[in-house]
């Protein structure tokens, strides 16, 4: 335990290839980068791409895509498995020679009626180990119209415990652990060997996971031991789950990283959400990278499934926008009008743009809510019908016109469309709601925005002449 304990810290982080990077796989990739950056070590990305029916490039472009967004720096990588088939095939090689895994000719149908008769005995289904040398064992004629494939000989009796990072210790017995598959009739490697081998090259120290794979685990510590291969410790993460309280997955409700970026969140708030999806740091919600990786230590990681809130992500992104560069945002905003098919200049850090990101902030949870605010500056309006009858009236719209008036010939700044508006609810005898409304309105098309002159400032006078041209 103590040489475990004094190794240099390297994690990583394994997705496969065959869907978009979800949140589960994000939040083990943030608690694996954020442990490894607390103690001074490695991050290590590697795709595990032997599911070769299923494994895309798309895929990797998208897991690459949403690591990079959330600034999930790695040190090495990405490492593919498939270009490491060579070095599995030596490992398997020296197993088979050394007697740590052997060959199996069963076919499926023969596997079928195994686990068939088990299940009628009322017992447990399990490979019954027919391939299986042993002393004064004599084993059939292999089939010559059959690829074998190759288990890994797992220790027949004893048990398996290992001093969970999560859940404390966890012990299982061996007789409940089935003889592996750890090659593949076409010859690729599966995920419980390769990753062992793979583990063990790359000297990762601690992995942290979903604990969907606890019960791998025992295969892998086995084979780590039959290879004589140091161990590394083992974290295994609760769960995520969805608002209907099922386990969020690629099949079943999750959602990519990447279209929580398409939908306007921040990426220092998505890593700030999921840091405290199954973790804490004291009472702290909202914390910067830096503190993140200031606290996070490996402890106080929780052993309860965490519960997915979209609220509470609204409302940390909320802060994190209010929070942020207005020229930042400008360009992320220019981004999602970029979508609807509107231009908007955001290069200058005090453009427009970034401006009216200032004015309208306070008000938005994502940028998308920010670009449905700032659409009206670059696109027409159509008010609602109600909205005009109820705000333009009879008796606000001879005060309309006589605003129009008075800003074609004033200074276009905040304070001389202050003061226009004053006068003209001084010579009407309005006040503010009653014409504030009904500009808004038409101008804007709805009747709640921030203060009127700030927001009729950042529209060209053209524009708004004209969308006040017949109250």
């Amino acid at each position: 335990m103590t040489d475990r304990m004094t190794r240099k810290v390297r994690t990583r982080i394994a997705p496969s290839p065959t869907g978009f990077l979800h949140l589960g796989t994000a939040r083990t990739a943030l608690f694996s980068w954020a442990y490894a950056r607390h103690h001074g070590g490695e991050f290590v990305l590697r795709i595990e791409d032997t599911d070769v029916a299923r494994s895309t490039q798309d895929s990797v472009d998208q897991i690459l895509a949403a690591m990079h967004w959330l600034g999930l720096d790695y040190d090495e990588g990405p490492i593919y498995q498939m270009q490491r088939l060579d070095r599995y095939r030596a490992v398997i090689d020296q197993m088979l020679a050394a007697g740590t895994a052997y060959r199996c000719w069963c076919t499926p149908g023969e596997l079928d009626a195994m686990r068939e008769a088990q299940r009628a005995r009322g017992e447990k289904t399990h490979y019954d180990g027919r391939w299986r040398p042993g002393p004064g064992k004599v084993l059939p004629q292999p089939p010559a119209d059959v690829q074998p494939v190759v288990r890994f000989r797992n220790p027949p009796d004893g048990s398996v415990s290992w001093d969970d990072l999560v859940k404390g210790r966890i012990t299982i017995s061996n007789r409940e652990i089935d003889d592996l598959i750890i090659v593949r009739p076409d010859g690729v490697p599966t995920y419980n060997f390769c990753v062992v081998v793979d583990d063990w090259d790359m000297a990762i120290s601690h992995v942290f996971r979903g604990d969907e794979h606890v019960n791998n685990t025992p295969w892998q510590i086995n084979i780590f031991n039959a290879l004589g291969a140091p161990l590394p410790l083992f974290g295994h993460v609760p769960v995520i789950l969805g608002d209907d309280g099922q386990k969020l997955s690629k099949r079943r409700g999750a959602v990519s990283v990447t279209a929580y970026e398409e939908a306007g969140y921040l990426p220092e708030a998505m890593l700030n959400y999921l840091a405290r999806l199954g973790w804490s740091h004291g009472d702290e919600e909202l914390f910067s990278r830096e503190q993140l990786v200031q606290w996070f230590d490996g402890q106080h990681l929780s052993k309860s499934p965490a519960q997915w809130d979209a609220a509470k992500l609204a409302w940390v992104n909320a802060h994190y926008i209010k929070q942020a560069d207005d020229g930042a945002l400008a360009r992320l905003v220019a981004a999602q009008l970029q979508r609807r098919g509107i231009a908007a200049e955001a290069d200058a850090a005090d453009s427009t743009l970034a401006r009216m990101c200032a004015l309208f902030k306070d008000r938005c949870a994502t940028t998308v809510e920010l670009a449905d605010w700032l659409g009206m500056y670059f696109a027409d309006v159509a008010p609602r019908a109600e909205d005009v009858a109820q705000h333009v009236t009879d008796a606000v719209r001879p005060a309309v016109r006589s605003l129009r008036d008075a800003l074609a010939d004033a200074e276009w700044s905040k304070a001389a469309i202050a003061a226009a508006i004053k006068q003209v609810l001084a010579t009407h005898g309005l006040k503010m709601p009653q014409l504030a409304h009904a500009v808004r309105v038409l101008v804007c098309g709805r009747a709640q925005t921030p203060s009127l002159d700030a927001v009729l400032e950042l529209f060209p006078r053209a524009t708004v002449l004209s969308r006040l041209q017949s109250p």
